[in-house]
């Protein structure tokens, strides 16, 4: 019998989530045909279940709160629950599957369930099907997700199916020993881990270089108390989402860094910007603003050439900073030149390490204070941004599903407390493509948004051939 508690960060995105505020991530991802049967699909999961023991868990909470809650085995997973097969009306459109899309992200996941979901849609026009992965935030985050995304999935069209392995779920523990375990850990962590500190003077080293970082950022972050400029952009959501998508590809973001300089990051905002932009105008909005966004980073290991890595596990490894998209120049080269700036000051700031150290040390706090400071936090937070931009790498390799290539990946981010649009970047194979959240109440224009990245990107390309 053993459990793996969740960590402060996994354990937030439980707090947080609401009857309005869903905390699922989730990919859209389009196959070429001709459809495989259902069951080789099922087959195909099933044969990869091992190789990622947290789709067969389930949460399961402390008594009174003590701890986090923890990960244990499921005694009732069944498969078949978490593999659903729908059709559009054939032929179906990409307008009909986004619709299909913003109908599930609408659903939240059951919590007494391991918290996944696999949708197979059926009947895309030209011959096409896709499979759309829905994925609680607890479980894992944007970077290790296209890790798990790599393990379910296959990299060649031809590899043998494996075998199904037997599994059997270990007995989960009772709700006396989790009481237990917790009271235990409450007295003994922090004293092992001052213990620890005390006796490496290496380790007291690193942990004081590390205060300075953090005490600069958290100077940076003060900045943010000031709420931006009232906008059509916050308030009240509500359980209904809507969802769009767009797409450019590496190449022409290279082309544009080439000539006008800037990161890859640095080009996606650009256009972003111009999205909202072109938003706000037709809405009768002012553009004499910024928009400020909250941009996720990971802060996984990295290798030698800068891009994140796995570490074993699929917790959340992600900090933030906050960044303020000028909508009100004009001018995309002078647009570009203005992100970049800000974001090399923002590196500099150290916000991104502020906000992970903030979040770690809340593995100190009894659980009871956590769930209601997360949630006190992360409105607060949300009163203070008008949106969030979290921009993800994945696999510049073809992956494949039962023999049937992946031609085109989209990313769904969760929308929460005041924010009605979230936007999720994900590179796949050479392509880049931007997933639009919208509530669905107040967000019936997300399409405009969608032409205004699509116009940005355009603009910066012309300029530069």
């Amino acid at each position: 019998m053993s459990t793996e508690r969740l960590s402060p960060l996994d354990a937030s995105f439980l707090h947080v989530e609401d009857d309005v505020s869903h905390m699922h991530i989730a990919s859209v991802a389009i196959f070429e045909g001709p459809q495989p049967a259902f069951a080789d699909i099922v087959a195909m999961v099933d044969g990869k279940l091992g190789l990622v023991p947290r789709y067969r868990q389930v949460v399961k909470s402390v008594p009174l709160e003590l701890a986090r809650p923890v990960w244990v085995d499921d005694p009732h997973f069944n498969l078949e629950y978490h593999l659903r097969h729908t059709a559009l009306p054939a032929p179906g459109s990409d307008s009909e599957l986004r619709m299909l899309v913003g109908r599930v992200m609408s659903q939240q996941l059951d919590r007494t369930k391991s918290l996944w979901e696999i949708w197979v849609v059926e009947g895309l026009e030209g011959g096409r099907w896709a499979m759309l992965a829905k994925t609680h935030h607890a479980m894992v985050d944007g970077v290790s997700g296209t890790d798990l995304l790599a393990v379910i999935m296959d990299l060649s069209p031809d590899v043998a199916r494996p075998e199904v392995a037997a599994w059997s779920p270990r007995p989960a523990p009772s709700g006396a020993r989790l009481a237990l375990d917790a009271v235990t850990n409450l007295m003994r962590s922090p004293y092992e881990q001052l213990r620890a500190v005390q006796t490496s003077t290496r380790a007291l080293r690193q942990a004081l270089s590390h205060a300075r970082e953090v005490g600069q950022g958290v100077v940076a972050m003060a900045g943010l108390v000031r709420p931006p400029p009232v906008s059509s952009l916050n308030g009240p959501i509500g359980p209904h989402r809507r969802y769009a998508w767009t797409s450019t590809s590496v190449e022409d973001i290279k082309v544009i860094r080439r000539g006008l300089g800037g990161s890859f990051n640095d080009v996606v905002l650009a256009s972003i910007t111009n999205g909202f932009r072109e938003l706000l105008l037709s809405r009768g909005e002012t553009v004499d603003r910024i928009v400020r966004t909250l941009v996720p980073v990971s802060v996984r290991p990295r290798d030698a050439t800068g891009k994140a890595v796995g570490d074993g596990t699929f917790e959340n490894r992600v900090s933030a900073m906050f960044a303020e998209l000028p909508v009100g120049v004009d001018d995309p080269a002078e647009r570009l030149h203005a992100i970049t700036r800000q974001m090399e000051g923002l590196k500099d700031s150290k916000q991104a390490v502020a906000a992970e150290a903030l979040t770690s040390m809340s593995g100190f706090a009894p659980p009871m204070l956590l769930a209601l400071g997360m949630r006190l936090a992360t409105r607060a937070a949300q009163h203070n941004v008008n949106t969030v931009t979290t921009n993800v790498p994945g696999p510049q390799f073809p992956l494949y599903a039962a023999g049937r290539k992946m031609i085109h990946a989209f990313p769904y981010v969760p929308l929460g407390g005041q924010i009605r649009i979230g936007i999720a970047i994900f590179s796949y194979n050479g392509e880049v493509t931007f997933g639009i959240t919208g509530d669905y109440d107040t967000t019936p224009d997300v399409d405009v948004l969608t032409a205004g990245i699509e116009e940005g990107m355009a603009q910066m390309l012309t300029l530069e051939r």
